[in-house]
Protein backbone atom coordinates (compact mmCIF):
# COMPACT_ATOMS: atom_id res chain seq x y z
CA UNK A 1 0.00 0.00 0.00
CA UNK A 2 1.48 3.26 -1.12
CA UNK A 3 4.56 1.44 -2.50
CA UNK A 4 5.90 1.22 -6.01
CA UNK A 5 4.37 -1.75 -7.75
CA UNK A 6 6.67 -4.46 -9.07
CA UNK A 7 7.74 -3.72 -12.57
CA UNK A 8 6.98 -0.01 -12.27
CA UNK A 9 9.33 2.51 -13.96
CA UNK A 10 12.46 3.28 -11.86
CA UNK A 11 12.68 -0.08 -10.16
CA UNK A 12 14.35 -3.15 -11.71
CA UNK A 13 12.30 -6.24 -12.16
CA UNK A 14 13.62 -9.14 -9.98
CA UNK A 15 12.86 -12.78 -9.99
CA UNK A 16 12.54 -14.73 -6.77
CA UNK A 17 15.58 -16.90 -5.88
CA UNK A 18 15.13 -20.39 -4.61
CA UNK A 19 15.20 -20.57 -0.84
CA UNK A 20 17.92 -23.23 -0.87
CA UNK A 21 20.52 -21.01 -2.63
CA UNK A 22 20.43 -18.44 0.21
CA UNK A 23 21.11 -21.20 2.71
CA UNK A 24 24.17 -22.44 0.80
CA UNK A 25 25.50 -18.91 0.28
CA UNK A 26 25.22 -18.10 4.01
CA UNK A 27 26.82 -21.43 4.85
CA UNK A 28 29.76 -20.66 2.54
CA UNK A 29 30.29 -17.24 4.09
CA UNK A 30 30.14 -18.79 7.54
CA UNK A 31 32.81 -21.35 6.65
CA UNK A 32 35.07 -18.60 5.29
CA UNK A 33 34.76 -16.73 8.60
CA UNK A 34 35.60 -19.87 10.55
CA UNK A 35 38.68 -20.53 8.40
CA UNK A 36 39.87 -16.93 8.80
CA UNK A 37 39.40 -17.14 12.58
CA UNK A 38 41.43 -20.36 12.70
CA UNK A 39 44.22 -18.75 10.66
CA UNK A 40 44.40 -15.85 13.09
CA UNK A 41 44.21 -17.80 16.33
CA UNK A 42 45.63 -21.30 15.89
CA UNK A 43 49.38 -21.82 16.60
CA UNK A 44 51.53 -21.96 13.52
CA UNK A 45 53.16 -25.14 12.28
CA UNK A 46 56.04 -25.59 9.88
CA UNK A 47 54.66 -25.01 6.41
CA UNK A 48 51.36 -23.78 7.89
CA UNK A 49 49.68 -20.40 7.99
CA UNK A 50 52.46 -18.28 9.44
CA UNK A 51 53.28 -16.92 12.87
CA UNK A 52 50.76 -16.76 15.67
CA UNK A 53 50.83 -15.37 19.17
CA UNK A 54 48.12 -15.11 21.78
CA UNK A 55 46.55 -11.64 21.80
CA UNK A 56 48.77 -9.36 23.89
CA UNK A 57 51.41 -12.04 24.42
CA UNK A 58 55.07 -12.13 23.35
CA UNK A 59 56.04 -13.93 20.14
CA UNK A 60 58.06 -17.11 20.32
CA UNK A 61 58.70 -19.44 23.25
CA UNK A 62 59.15 -17.94 26.70
CA UNK A 63 62.46 -18.39 28.51
CA UNK A 64 62.46 -21.07 31.20
CA UNK A 65 61.66 -19.88 34.71
CA UNK A 66 64.92 -21.29 36.00
CA UNK A 67 68.32 -22.43 34.78
CA UNK A 68 71.64 -23.29 36.37
CA UNK A 69 73.62 -20.89 34.17
CA UNK A 70 72.40 -17.97 32.07
CA UNK A 71 74.77 -16.77 29.33
CA UNK A 72 73.88 -13.23 28.24
CA UNK A 73 74.90 -12.83 24.61
CA UNK A 74 74.46 -15.33 21.81
CA UNK A 75 77.46 -14.34 19.71
CA UNK A 76 80.47 -16.55 19.11
CA UNK A 77 81.73 -16.10 22.69
CA UNK A 78 78.40 -16.92 24.34
CA UNK A 79 77.83 -20.05 22.30
CA UNK A 80 81.41 -21.22 22.77
CA UNK A 81 81.01 -20.92 26.55
CA UNK A 82 77.68 -22.75 26.43
CA UNK A 83 79.18 -25.53 24.30
CA UNK A 84 82.14 -26.07 26.63
CA UNK A 85 79.89 -25.98 29.73
CA UNK A 86 77.99 -28.96 28.37
CA UNK A 87 81.16 -30.74 27.32
CA UNK A 88 82.61 -30.32 30.82
CA UNK A 89 79.49 -31.12 32.85
CA UNK A 90 80.07 -33.98 35.25
CA UNK A 91 76.97 -35.92 34.25
CA UNK A 92 74.73 -35.97 31.22
CA UNK A 93 72.05 -33.26 31.48
CA UNK A 94 73.63 -32.20 34.75
CA UNK A 95 73.38 -28.47 33.99
CA UNK A 96 70.61 -26.39 32.51
CA UNK A 97 72.33 -23.73 30.41
CA UNK A 98 70.37 -20.89 28.80
CA UNK A 99 71.74 -18.52 26.13
CA UNK A 100 69.88 -15.21 25.73
CA UNK A 101 70.35 -13.30 22.47
CA UNK A 102 68.46 -10.12 21.63
CA UNK A 103 68.89 -10.30 17.83
CA UNK A 104 68.28 -13.77 16.32
CA UNK A 105 69.02 -12.37 12.85
CA UNK A 106 72.55 -11.38 13.94
CA UNK A 107 72.26 -8.35 11.67
CA UNK A 108 74.45 -6.25 14.00
CA UNK A 109 76.52 -9.02 15.56
CA UNK A 110 80.25 -8.41 15.80
CA UNK A 111 80.89 -12.06 14.96
CA UNK A 112 79.41 -12.06 11.48
CA UNK A 113 80.51 -8.51 10.62
CA UNK A 114 84.20 -9.16 11.23
CA UNK A 115 86.92 -9.75 8.65
CA UNK A 116 87.24 -13.35 9.86
CA UNK A 117 90.99 -13.49 10.55
CA UNK A 118 93.06 -15.71 12.83
CA UNK A 119 96.72 -15.15 13.64
CA UNK A 120 99.44 -16.16 16.05
CA UNK A 121 101.18 -12.78 15.90
CA UNK A 122 100.35 -11.12 19.22
CA UNK A 123 102.62 -9.48 21.77
CA UNK A 124 101.00 -11.02 24.89
CA UNK A 125 101.70 -14.69 25.70
CA UNK A 126 98.08 -15.33 26.71
CA UNK A 127 96.83 -14.16 23.32
CA UNK A 128 99.35 -16.36 21.54
CA UNK A 129 98.26 -19.33 23.66
CA UNK A 130 94.59 -18.73 22.80
CA UNK A 131 95.45 -18.43 19.10
CA UNK A 132 97.35 -21.70 19.11
CA UNK A 133 94.49 -23.50 20.89
CA UNK A 134 91.90 -22.03 18.52
CA UNK A 135 93.93 -22.94 15.43
CA UNK A 136 94.10 -26.56 16.58
CA UNK A 137 90.39 -26.51 17.36
CA UNK A 138 89.51 -25.18 13.90
CA UNK A 139 91.81 -27.67 12.22
CA UNK A 140 89.86 -30.49 13.89
CA UNK A 141 86.50 -28.74 13.98
CA UNK A 142 84.43 -31.74 12.97
CA UNK A 143 85.77 -33.73 15.90
CA UNK A 144 84.47 -31.01 18.24
CA UNK A 145 81.38 -29.56 16.58
CA UNK A 146 80.36 -32.19 14.05
CA UNK A 147 76.86 -33.64 14.45
CA UNK A 148 76.09 -37.22 13.35
CA UNK A 149 74.00 -37.43 10.16
CA UNK A 150 74.78 -33.78 9.36
CA UNK A 151 77.17 -32.69 6.55
CA UNK A 152 80.79 -31.99 7.59
CA UNK A 153 81.56 -28.44 8.69
CA UNK A 154 83.62 -26.38 6.23
CA UNK A 155 84.65 -22.98 7.58
CA UNK A 156 86.39 -22.19 4.25
CA UNK A 157 89.75 -21.53 5.88
CA UNK A 158 92.27 -19.68 3.71
CA UNK A 159 95.82 -20.31 5.08
CA UNK A 160 97.44 -17.24 3.56
CA UNK A 161 99.09 -15.86 6.70
CA UNK A 162 99.35 -12.39 8.23
CA UNK A 163 102.04 -9.97 7.11
CA UNK A 164 102.97 -7.14 9.51
CA UNK A 165 105.10 -4.30 8.12
CA UNK A 166 107.24 -2.19 10.45
CA UNK A 167 108.87 1.21 9.82
CA UNK A 168 112.47 1.79 11.00
CA UNK A 169 111.42 3.14 14.42
CA UNK A 170 109.40 -0.03 15.16
CA UNK A 171 111.70 -2.68 13.70
CA UNK A 172 113.42 -3.59 16.98
CA UNK A 173 110.09 -3.97 18.77
CA UNK A 174 108.73 -6.19 15.98
CA UNK A 175 111.84 -8.39 16.10
CA UNK A 176 111.50 -8.83 19.88
CA UNK A 177 107.81 -9.68 19.49
CA UNK A 178 108.59 -12.32 16.89
CA UNK A 179 111.14 -13.89 19.24
CA UNK A 180 108.41 -14.13 21.88
CA UNK A 181 106.00 -15.68 19.39
CA UNK A 182 108.60 -18.25 18.38
CA UNK A 183 109.32 -19.12 22.01
CA UNK A 184 105.60 -19.87 22.43
CA UNK A 185 105.62 -22.24 19.46
CA UNK A 186 104.37 -19.99 16.67
CA UNK A 187 106.01 -20.25 13.25
CA UNK A 188 106.77 -16.70 12.13
CA UNK A 189 109.41 -15.50 9.65
CA UNK A 190 111.23 -12.16 9.63
CA UNK A 191 111.66 -10.64 6.17
CA UNK A 192 113.95 -7.82 5.06
CA UNK A 193 112.68 -5.33 2.45
CA UNK A 194 114.62 -7.22 -0.22
CA UNK A 195 113.08 -10.57 0.77
CA UNK A 196 109.69 -8.90 0.98
CA UNK A 197 109.95 -7.61 -2.57
CA UNK A 198 111.08 -11.00 -3.86
CA UNK A 199 108.11 -12.80 -2.29
CA UNK A 200 105.50 -10.13 -3.01
CA UNK A 201 106.65 -8.28 -6.18
CA UNK A 202 103.38 -6.32 -6.32
CA UNK A 203 104.33 -4.43 -3.15
CA UNK A 204 106.10 -1.07 -2.78
CA UNK A 205 108.46 -1.53 0.20
CA UNK A 206 109.25 2.15 0.74
CA UNK A 207 109.28 2.97 4.45
CA UNK A 208 109.44 -0.69 5.49
CA UNK A 209 112.44 -1.77 7.57
CA UNK A 210 111.23 -5.23 8.60
CA UNK A 211 108.24 -7.54 8.18
CA UNK A 212 106.90 -10.55 10.07
CA UNK A 213 105.07 -13.25 8.17
CA UNK A 214 103.02 -16.08 9.70
CA UNK A 215 103.92 -19.43 8.20
CA UNK A 216 101.33 -21.60 9.92
CA UNK A 217 97.87 -21.39 11.53
CA UNK A 218 97.12 -17.95 10.13
CA UNK A 219 94.63 -16.74 7.57
CA UNK A 220 90.87 -16.19 7.51
CA UNK A 221 87.62 -18.14 7.49
CA UNK A 222 83.83 -17.73 7.38
CA UNK A 223 82.60 -16.36 10.75
CA UNK A 224 78.94 -17.28 10.21
CA UNK A 225 79.77 -20.94 9.65
CA UNK A 226 81.73 -21.12 12.90
CA UNK A 227 79.01 -19.35 14.88
CA UNK A 228 76.35 -21.66 13.46
CA UNK A 229 78.45 -24.74 14.20
CA UNK A 230 78.91 -23.75 17.86
CA UNK A 231 75.21 -22.93 18.20
CA UNK A 232 73.87 -26.13 16.64
CA UNK A 233 76.30 -28.34 18.51
CA UNK A 234 75.55 -26.68 21.85
CA UNK A 235 71.82 -27.07 21.29
CA UNK A 236 72.30 -30.71 20.34
CA UNK A 237 73.96 -31.15 23.74
CA UNK A 238 70.94 -29.69 25.51
CA UNK A 239 71.62 -25.95 25.70
CA UNK A 240 68.46 -23.82 25.77
CA UNK A 241 68.18 -20.56 23.89
CA UNK A 242 65.70 -17.71 23.79
CA UNK A 243 65.31 -14.34 22.15
CA UNK A 244 65.05 -11.28 24.36
CA UNK A 245 66.90 -8.47 26.06
CA UNK A 246 68.22 -8.85 29.56
CA UNK A 247 67.01 -5.82 31.46
CA UNK A 248 66.06 -4.47 34.82
CA UNK A 249 62.39 -4.30 35.75
CA UNK A 250 62.29 -0.59 34.90
CA UNK A 251 63.93 -1.14 31.50
CA UNK A 252 66.91 0.90 32.62
CA UNK A 253 70.18 1.46 30.82
CA UNK A 254 71.06 3.56 27.83
CA UNK A 255 70.63 0.56 25.57
CA UNK A 256 68.37 -1.46 27.90
CA UNK A 257 70.93 -4.21 28.34
CA UNK A 258 71.21 -4.71 32.06
CA UNK A 259 71.29 -7.79 34.21
CA UNK A 260 69.16 -7.65 37.36
CA UNK A 261 66.50 -5.40 38.87
CA UNK A 262 67.58 -3.21 41.81
CA UNK A 263 67.96 -5.20 45.01
CA UNK A 264 69.60 -4.40 48.36
CA UNK A 265 73.09 -5.87 48.73
CA UNK A 266 73.43 -9.23 50.39
CA UNK A 267 76.29 -11.11 51.98
CA UNK A 268 77.75 -12.79 50.06
CA UNK A 269 76.96 -10.38 47.22
CA UNK A 270 75.20 -12.15 44.38
CA UNK A 271 73.78 -11.05 41.07
CA UNK A 272 69.95 -11.14 41.28
CA UNK A 273 68.01 -13.18 38.69
CA UNK A 274 68.12 -11.81 35.14
CA UNK A 275 64.94 -10.31 33.73
CA UNK A 276 64.46 -11.29 30.07
CA UNK A 277 62.25 -8.91 28.13
CA UNK A 278 60.29 -10.63 25.38
CA UNK A 279 60.83 -9.27 21.84
CA UNK A 280 58.14 -6.85 20.63
CA UNK A 281 56.48 -7.03 24.01
CA UNK A 282 56.45 -5.30 27.39
CA UNK A 283 56.52 -8.61 29.24
CA UNK A 284 59.46 -9.77 31.35
CA UNK A 285 60.37 -13.28 32.38
CA UNK A 286 62.60 -13.60 35.47
CA UNK A 287 64.99 -16.54 35.21
CA UNK A 288 66.17 -17.89 38.54
CA UNK A 289 69.74 -19.12 38.19
CA UNK A 290 72.92 -19.85 40.09
CA UNK A 291 75.40 -18.16 37.71
CA UNK A 292 75.25 -15.38 35.12
CA UNK A 293 77.91 -15.08 32.40
CA UNK A 294 78.20 -11.65 30.79
CA UNK A 295 79.24 -12.37 27.20
CA UNK A 296 77.47 -9.32 25.75
CA UNK A 297 80.47 -8.19 23.70
CA UNK A 298 80.50 -4.48 22.94
CA UNK A 299 77.65 -3.94 25.41
CA UNK A 300 79.18 -5.85 28.32
CA UNK A 301 80.25 -2.66 30.08
CA UNK A 302 76.79 -1.09 29.86
CA UNK A 303 75.21 -4.34 30.98
CA UNK A 304 77.15 -4.21 34.23
CA UNK A 305 76.97 -0.45 34.80
CA UNK A 306 73.18 -0.41 34.62
CA UNK A 307 72.67 -3.62 36.57
CA UNK A 308 70.95 -1.95 39.49
CA UNK A 309 73.66 -3.25 41.83
CA UNK A 310 75.01 -0.65 44.29
CA UNK A 311 77.89 1.25 42.72
CA UNK A 312 80.36 0.24 45.41
CA UNK A 313 79.93 -3.37 44.31
CA UNK A 314 80.63 -2.53 40.66
CA UNK A 315 84.14 -1.21 41.26
CA UNK A 316 86.32 -1.20 39.34
CA UNK A 317 84.06 -0.44 36.37
CA UNK A 318 84.24 -2.69 33.33
CA UNK A 319 86.05 -0.49 30.74
CA UNK A 320 84.41 -2.05 27.69
CA UNK A 321 82.60 0.06 25.13
CA UNK A 322 81.38 -0.30 21.55
CA UNK A 323 83.73 1.03 18.87
CA UNK A 324 82.48 1.16 15.30
CA UNK A 325 84.79 -0.16 12.60
CA UNK A 326 84.29 -0.05 8.84
CA UNK A 327 85.12 -2.86 6.42
CA UNK A 328 85.34 -1.84 2.76
CA UNK A 329 85.37 -4.09 -0.28
CA UNK A 330 86.75 -3.40 -3.74
CA UNK A 331 87.68 -5.00 -7.05
CA UNK A 332 91.07 -4.77 -8.73
CA UNK A 333 91.66 -7.24 -11.58
CA UNK A 334 95.45 -6.70 -11.62
CA UNK A 335 95.88 -6.70 -7.84
CA UNK A 336 97.76 -9.27 -5.68
CA UNK A 337 97.05 -12.87 -6.61
CA UNK A 338 96.37 -16.06 -4.71
CA UNK A 339 99.45 -15.63 -2.49
CA UNK A 340 98.08 -12.35 -1.08
CA UNK A 341 98.36 -12.38 2.73
CA UNK A 342 96.35 -10.55 5.37
CA UNK A 343 98.56 -7.45 5.20
CA UNK A 344 98.89 -4.92 8.05
CA UNK A 345 100.61 -1.78 6.78
CA UNK A 346 102.98 0.44 8.74
CA UNK A 347 100.12 2.97 8.87
CA UNK A 348 97.64 0.53 10.40
CA UNK A 349 95.65 0.11 7.19
CA UNK A 350 94.94 -3.53 6.33
CA UNK A 351 93.56 -5.63 3.50
CA UNK A 352 93.20 -9.23 2.44
CA UNK A 353 92.08 -11.15 -0.58
CA UNK A 354 88.34 -11.97 -0.76
CA UNK A 355 88.03 -15.00 -3.00
CA UNK A 356 90.19 -15.51 -6.08
CA UNK A 357 88.66 -13.12 -8.63
CA UNK A 358 90.40 -9.84 -7.88
CA UNK A 359 88.21 -8.94 -4.92
CA UNK A 360 89.57 -7.57 -1.65
CA UNK A 361 88.39 -6.18 1.65
CA UNK A 362 90.08 -4.01 4.26
CA UNK A 363 90.02 -0.87 6.36
CA UNK A 364 91.76 0.72 9.33
CA UNK A 365 91.02 1.97 12.83
CA UNK A 366 90.56 5.74 13.08
CA UNK A 367 92.57 7.93 15.46
CA UNK A 368 91.23 8.04 19.02
CA UNK A 369 90.02 11.61 18.59
CA UNK A 370 88.07 10.71 15.43
CA UNK A 371 86.10 7.70 16.68
CA UNK A 372 82.79 7.49 14.78
CA UNK A 373 79.44 7.56 16.54
CA UNK A 374 78.65 3.96 17.63
CA UNK A 375 74.90 4.55 18.03
CA UNK A 376 74.31 3.03 14.59
CA UNK A 377 76.11 1.03 11.92
CA UNK A 378 76.02 3.57 9.12
CA UNK A 379 79.16 3.75 6.97
CA UNK A 380 81.21 6.85 6.23
CA UNK A 381 82.34 6.14 2.66
CA UNK A 382 84.50 9.26 2.62
CA UNK A 383 86.70 7.61 5.26
CA UNK A 384 87.76 5.11 2.61
CA UNK A 385 88.24 7.75 -0.08
CA UNK A 386 90.23 10.15 2.11
CA UNK A 387 92.12 7.90 4.54
CA UNK A 388 92.25 4.24 3.54
CA UNK A 389 92.54 4.24 -0.26
CA UNK A 390 95.58 6.57 -0.46
CA UNK A 391 97.50 4.37 2.01
CA UNK A 392 96.59 1.17 0.15
CA UNK A 393 97.53 2.64 -3.22
CA UNK A 394 100.90 3.76 -1.89
CA UNK A 395 101.66 0.25 -0.65
CA UNK A 396 100.13 -1.60 -3.62
CA UNK A 397 100.40 0.55 -6.77
CA UNK A 398 97.80 -1.59 -8.56
CA UNK A 399 95.20 -0.34 -6.08
CA UNK A 400 95.40 3.14 -7.58
CA UNK A 401 92.79 1.96 -10.07
CA UNK A 402 90.66 -0.14 -7.71
CA UNK A 403 86.87 -0.05 -7.99
CA UNK A 404 84.99 0.30 -4.65
CA UNK A 405 82.17 -2.23 -4.35
CA UNK A 406 80.56 -1.81 -0.95
CA UNK A 407 81.11 -1.52 2.79
CA UNK A 408 79.68 -2.43 6.14
CA UNK A 409 80.30 -1.56 9.78
CA UNK A 410 80.63 -3.72 12.87
CA UNK A 411 81.50 -3.34 16.54
CA UNK A 412 84.67 -3.97 18.49
CA UNK A 413 84.07 -4.77 22.17
CA UNK A 414 86.88 -2.36 22.94
CA UNK A 415 88.66 -2.52 26.29
CA UNK A 416 89.91 1.05 26.74
CA UNK A 417 92.17 -0.05 29.61
CA UNK A 418 94.56 -2.30 27.68
CA UNK A 419 92.77 -3.74 24.62
CA UNK A 420 92.69 -7.20 26.16
CA UNK A 421 89.74 -9.31 27.31
CA UNK A 422 88.43 -9.42 30.85
CA UNK A 423 87.80 -13.04 31.79
CA UNK A 424 86.56 -14.70 34.93
CA UNK A 425 84.54 -14.03 38.08
CA UNK A 426 83.64 -10.54 39.23
CA UNK A 427 85.62 -9.57 42.36
CA UNK A 428 82.51 -8.61 44.37
CA UNK A 429 79.57 -10.38 42.73
CA UNK A 430 80.33 -14.00 43.40
CA UNK A 431 78.02 -15.55 40.81
CA UNK A 432 78.85 -13.21 37.92
CA UNK A 433 81.43 -14.11 35.27
CA UNK A 434 82.57 -11.95 32.37
CA UNK A 435 84.04 -12.81 28.96
CA UNK A 436 84.35 -9.64 26.90
CA UNK A 437 86.68 -6.85 25.79
CA UNK A 438 88.64 -8.71 23.10
CA UNK A 439 89.02 -5.49 21.10
CA UNK A 440 88.71 -7.09 17.68
CA UNK A 441 90.12 -10.60 18.21
CA UNK A 442 87.16 -12.27 19.94
CA UNK A 443 86.20 -14.39 16.93
CA UNK A 444 89.57 -16.10 16.67
CA UNK A 445 89.94 -16.57 20.43
CA UNK A 446 86.40 -17.78 21.12
CA UNK A 447 87.17 -21.52 21.11
CA UNK A 448 89.94 -21.03 23.69
CA UNK A 449 88.31 -18.37 25.85
CA UNK A 450 85.03 -20.28 25.90
CA UNK A 451 86.73 -23.37 27.29
CA UNK A 452 88.71 -21.33 29.82
CA UNK A 453 85.60 -19.64 31.24
CA UNK A 454 83.72 -22.95 31.30
CA UNK A 455 86.57 -24.51 33.29
CA UNK A 456 86.36 -21.69 35.82
CA UNK A 457 82.63 -22.20 36.22
CA UNK A 458 82.63 -26.00 36.37
CA UNK A 459 85.98 -26.75 38.03
CA UNK A 460 86.85 -23.47 39.75
CA UNK A 461 90.24 -23.19 38.04
CA UNK A 462 91.98 -22.93 34.68
CA UNK A 463 93.27 -26.25 33.38
CA UNK A 464 93.88 -26.02 29.63
CA UNK A 465 95.24 -22.45 29.48
CA UNK A 466 96.41 -20.23 32.31
CA UNK A 467 94.59 -16.93 31.71
CA UNK A 468 94.67 -15.60 35.27
CA UNK A 469 96.37 -12.37 34.23
CA UNK A 470 93.35 -11.53 32.08
CA UNK A 471 91.08 -11.41 35.13
CA UNK A 472 89.74 -8.46 37.12
CA UNK A 473 92.84 -8.14 39.32
CA UNK A 474 94.72 -6.01 36.81
CA UNK A 475 91.79 -3.57 36.67
CA UNK A 476 91.79 -3.29 40.46
CA UNK A 477 95.57 -2.84 40.60
CA UNK A 478 95.71 -0.49 37.60
CA UNK A 479 98.32 -2.68 35.90
CA UNK A 480 97.61 -2.85 32.17
CA UNK A 481 98.68 -5.79 29.99
CA UNK A 482 99.17 -3.83 26.82
CA UNK A 483 98.67 -5.72 23.55
CA UNK A 484 100.68 -4.19 20.71
CA UNK A 485 99.03 -6.27 18.00
CA UNK A 486 95.61 -4.61 17.94
CA UNK A 487 94.49 -3.98 14.35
Amino acid sequence: AGGVPRGAPGRPLRTAAPVGSDIFRELGLGLERVVQTLKEQLPSSRGGWGSWTPPGGPPGPRPPEEADIVVVGGGIMGWSIAFWLKVLERQRHGMKVLVVERDPTYSQASTVLSAGGIRQQFSLPENIHMSRFSASFLRNINEHLGIPSEPPIDIQFQPSGYLFLAPPESAAKLEATVQLQRSEGARVALLSPTQLKEKFPWMDTEGVALASYGLEDEGWFDPWTLLSAFRYKAMSLGVYSCTGEVQSEDGGGAHSRVIPPPRPPRTPHLTPPPQVRMPNSREYQPVACAIVVNAAGAWAGELLEAAGVPKELCQPPLPIQPRKRYVFSWHCPNGPGFSCPFLIDTTGAYFRRDGISGNYLGGMSPPEEEEPDPSNLSVDHEFFQEHVWPLLARRVPAFESLQPRGAWAGYYDYNSFDQNPVLGPHPRLENLYVAAGFSGHGLQHAPAAGKAVAELVVKGRYETLDLQRLGWRRLMDGEALQEEGVV
